[in-house]
Order: C-alpha cells, then structure tokens, then sequence
C-alpha cells in the first residue's frame, strides 16, 4: 500500500510528519522538497493561458475533432 503524510524537513534534514502513523515494519520512502508557498507568477500564468487555450478550445472544429470521444446521448 502506497501513503502520502505530509512532512516538514528541518535544515539540518531531519523529517518530522505532520501526523502519526503507524507501521507493521520499516518501509523505503520517497522525499519530495515542496516550494513553501505557490508561485504568485505562476498562478498568474496558468489563469492568463485559460483565456487562450479556451478561445482556441471552444471552436466547433475542436468539438467535431474530439466527438468521437464523447458519450452517446
């Protein structure tokens, strides 16, 4: 079974989880360093992009493209 708990590392490197957990023996674990807040740009960038990728998605030539994938009504 693969878990996800969430974890703060401190600078000397040592992991403490956010929450207990319990374990029938010892496991491998995979570490990810998270940025400690989002990018403000790059919030601003995804929102910029959906205006343009949805002019370019909301065309009737890109809902013949993809009707083979939609659902029989």
């Amino acid at each position: 079974m693969i878990q996800t708990v969430e974890a703060v590392i401190d600078e000397q490197g040592g992991v403490h989880l956010m929450e207990d957990i319990h374990l029938d023996r010892s496991h491998r674990a995979l570490v990810t360093i998270l940025a400690d807040e989002p990018s403000i740009e790059r919030q601003e960038t995804a929102l910029l992009s959906e205006v343009v990728l949805a002019a370019d998605w909301n065309r009737p030539e890109e809902d013949e493209a993809w009707s083979h994938l939609q659902l029989a009504r």
